[in-house]
């Protein structure tokens, strides 16, 4: 008899490594899924979808039900951050996210932070966490400070953040306060997730391949560091998951020196030469191409068995190496789950 008060997924945070593998999708929650599209278009846009708790829960809980999965990942983004500090956030069709103004153009100390965008956030997490499975694992999340400070800087997002990195290196002090300002808002952010009812985090970094190693330590290493010793002493023995994206072999000093309880993997990087270089209890996740999903087939399933083995003796979370694309078939999905959990 299964014991649904177990969670793998929280467990293998913790350390623990399953016979088989917990299973999560980054966007799991989104536009691949009719019944996500319907909601969307219903309530007129994303940021009001985001901040509407009832609808945002819905979201969060749509593939749970479908799926099964053994994590929720809350339906948010990580521009309610700059949001939150004071910039105003659109979301134009076609365009992507919008901040303005843009702090290539405006001061840090000229924004009015408004903590309260915050706070339908939280109520999304209080209402997912009264309707998950016991067995599901809630995830909360933020943008890593890096990241997030290249769309305040520059007002978007870009190919290679060359606005913010020249920025960065024209007037270090003025950016040094603006990944202050993020490092603080995140830590009181997911602290305050935590206390709404999710159970682990993680810190999304998906330009942190982009940066000399220099800059690397000093926007990627140092803010994230500081953010897990910040929420560690507020939320003790709550896993913090770190996903640097593109750092390739930095892995291994960005594990060692922000200390994050586990750590993603994106597509680019191979499974096994991360067993072979990571510590070897560190709970790792991920790293499916999100095109081999779309293709389906031997390309999917090769890629799930090579995944598979490369982490099988350590702890691992299935997962993909980057956020689920909208063109993604649902039936791919599915032939996925089944055969990670070795149904196929």
């Amino acid at each position: 008899m299964t014991d649904r008060s177990f969670k793998p997924l929280l467990a293998t945070l913790k350390g623990e490594r399953q016979a088989v593998p917990p299973i999560w999708l980054m966007r799991q929650a989104g536009r691949y899924l009719p019944e996500y599209r319907a909601l969307r278009a219903e309530k007129g846009g994303f940021l009001a979808l985001a901040t509407d708790p009832d609808a945002a829960a819905e979201v969060t809980l749509q593939p749970i039900r479908r799926f099964g999965f053994d994590g929720a990942i809350l339906f948010s983004d990580i521009l309610m951050v700059p949001w939150a500090l004071g910039q105003e956030l659109t979301f134009g069709p076609g365009e992507g996210p919008r901040l303005s103004p843009p702090l290539v153009d405006a001061a840090l100390d000229g924004l009015a932070r408004v903590s309260g965008r915050l706070e339908p956030v939280y109520g999304t997490v209080r209402h997912v966490a009264a309707a998950l499975p016991p067995e599901v694992t809630f995830l909360g999340f933020a943008g890593s400070p890096w990241t997030v400070a290249t769309y305040m800087v520059a007002g978007r997002g870009s190919k290679d953040q060359a606005e913010t990195r020249g920025y960065a290196y024209r007037d270090e002090g003025a950016f040094a306060a603006i990944i202050d300002a993020i490092v603080a808002m995140t830590i009181d952010y997911l602290a305050a997730q935590i206390d709404a009812g999710v159970e682990a985090v993680q810190l999304f970094d998906s330009w942190a391949g982009t940066l000399s190693p220099a800059q690397f330590e000093r926007w990627v290493i140092a803010p994230n560091a500081a953010i897990v010793a910040g929420l560690r002493a507020r939320c003790p023995g709550v896993p913090i998951i770190g996903f640097p994206k593109g750092i390739g072999g930095k892995l291994p000093a960005y594990a060692r020196e922000t200390a994050v309880d586990a750590l993603g993997l994106d597509e680019t990087v191979d499974p096994a030469w991360a067993h072979a270089n990571l510590p070897t209890k560190l709970p790792v996740q991920g790293n499916l191409d999100p095109l081999a999903l779309i293709a389906g087939g031997s390309a999917l399933d090769d890629g799930i068995d090579r995944i598979l083995g490369a982490l099988a003796e350590r702890p691992h979370i299935f997962n993909l190496g980057h956020g689920i694309d909208q063109h993604t078939p649902v039936a791919h999905v599915e032939r996925l789950i089944a055969r990670v959990r070795r149904g196929a």
